[in-house]
C-alpha cells in the first residue's frame, strides 16, 4: 500500500494544526514522547517537525508534504538562494491562539530612543528570523548586526541587543515584556507544502490534493454556523432582505404552498442579533447548527 509522509509543525502550531485535522476528517493522536503521531488514515504516515526546518526536509524528499509558515519557507529558500523543489498546495490562515496571520515584528524597549528602523544604524538585532530580517534591513539600506536568537528573544534588549524581531499575533507577550512594536518586517501564515517529485506521482498527488480541499473547508467553516427556518411565502422577501448569505438563501417549498424552507450560512457572531429579528418578520421552526467544512 501506498504510504504519504506528512509533516505535523511541532511546537507552538502543533495543537492548533492537530485541531484543523479534525475538523477536516482526520483524526491525529500525538503522544508527548514519541515523534510519530497515528492517524486513522492509514495511507498517511505522520512526523512532528519544527516548523522552521519544514521546508528544507519537504524539499530533500525526506517528506511528501508537510505544514509550515510562510515565514520558514522564506527562510530555507533565502537560504537556499531560490526557490528549492516546494509546491505550495493550500494557504491556511490559522495561527496557534486564532485563525489569523502572524507578524513578525520589528520591537525595541518601551523607554528607547528608537522610533523607526532607519534609526537602528549601526545597532544589534536578535532574531530567529535572520535572512529576511537581513533582507528587510538592505531594502532599508540601514546596517545592522542581525544575530541568531536560541530562544526567549524578548527578554534581550537592551543588554544583549538593541532590538528584536519576533513572532506576534496579538502582541502581549512583547508588551508583558516592556517592548514597543515600531515596524512590522513580515506577514505570515501556514501554508501546506508537498515536495515535487511527490507531486509527480499521481497517487500522491490526488492524495495531497484531497487532504488541501478538507483542510480548506475547515478553516471556510471556522466561526459560521447553518440557519435553517420556515417563513410563509408573503414574508419571504423581508426574511430574505435580513439575511447575510455566504452565497444565496437556498429557498425551499413545504408540504403547505404557503410557506417555504430557508437554509443559509452567516458568521456566528451574528447569530445573536440576527435571530430576534427574523422571529420579529414572521419567521418559525429556526434552528441553528454547527458547520464542519464549506467547500467553496
Amino acid at each position: 500500500m501506498a504510504i504519504l509522509k506528512l509533516g505535523i509543525p511541532k511546537g507552538s502550531l502543533q495543537d492548533a494544526t492537530i485541531q484543523l485535522f479534525a475538523r477536516a476528517g482526520f483524526n491525529i493522536y500525538a503522544n508527548p514522547r514519541s515523534y510519530f503521531p497515528t492517524i486513522d488514515d492509514p495511507e498517511i504516515e505522520c512526523m512532528l517537525i519544527r516548523a522552521q526546518e519544514m521546508a528544507r526536509y519537504v524539499s530533500d524528499g525526506v517528506l511528501d508534504a508537510g505544514l509550515t509558515g510562510l515565514d520558514w519557507i522564506a527562510e530555507h529558500e533565502s537560504a537556499n538562494g531560490g526557490p528549492s523543489g516546494l509546491v505550495g498546495l493550500a494557504d491556511l490562515i490559522y495561527a496557534k491562539q486564532s485563525f489569523g496571520k502572524v507578524r513578525w515584528v520589528l520591537a525595541v524597549p518601551e523607554d528607547s530612543r528608537f522610533q523607526s528602523a532607519e534609526d537602528l544604524e549601526g545597532a544589534t538585532i536578535a532574531t530567529e528570523l535572520v535572512r529576511a530580517t537581513e533582507a528587510y534591513f538592505a531594502r532599508k539600506k540601514v546596517n545592522v548586526k542581525v544575530e541568531f536568537s536560541w530562544g526567549a528573544t524578548e527578554v534581550k534588549p537592551p543588554v544583549l541587543a538593541d532590538a528584536i524581531v519576533e513572532v506576534t499575533e496579538t502582541g502581549s507577550s512583547l508588551r508583558a515584556n516592556r517592548l514597543r512594536i515600531i515596524d512590522t518586517v513580515v506577514e505570515s501564515n501556514t501554508q501546506l507544502i508537498a515536495n515535487q517529485r511527490a507531486m509527480a506521482d499521481e497517487w500522491k498527488a490526488t492524495k495531497l490534493g484531497n487532504i488541501a480541499l478538507l483542510l480548506k473547508a475547515a478553516i471556510e467553516a471556522q466561526g459560521r454556523v447553518g440557519i435553517m427556518l420556515n417563513v410563509r411565502r408573503t414574508a419571504l422577501d423581508t426574511v430574505l432582505a435580513i439575511l447575510p448569505a455566504l452565497q444565496r438563501p437556498t429557498v425551499s417549498p413545504l408540504s403547505d404552498d404557503d410557506w417555504v424552507a430557508v437554509n443559509t450560512i452567516i458568521e456566528e457572531r451574528k447569530v445573536r442579533d440576527l435571530i430576534p429579528r427574523l422571529k420579529n418578520a414572521s419567521a418559525q421552526g429556526i434552528v441553528e447548527y454547527p458547520l464542519n467544512k464549506i467547500v467553496m
